[in-house]
């Protein structure tokens, strides 16, 4: 499965604040960018995610009214 791929550990999360403070100013900046694009696209995610329950658990209640 793809998500498996995405995951990110403590290890990985203090590489990278590591890499973070030992970087330039235009690393960092980069680094930063990065950062924030990744979070736009794990609420875009999140956001998805929380839709598609809630469409899947509005059409189960109906199912269940209309039988």
């Amino acid at each position: 499965m793809i998500w498996q791929g995405l995951t990110v550990d403590e290890k990985d999360k203090d590489v990278f604040l590591k890499d973070f403070k030992d970087a330039d100013i235009e690393t960092k900046l980069d680094m930063w960018f990065y950062a924030l694009d990744q979070e736009a696209i794990w609420e875009e995610l999140l956001d998805q995610m929380s839709k598609i329950a809630r469409i899947k658990q509005l059409k189960e209640m109906k199912a269940k009214t209309t039988s």
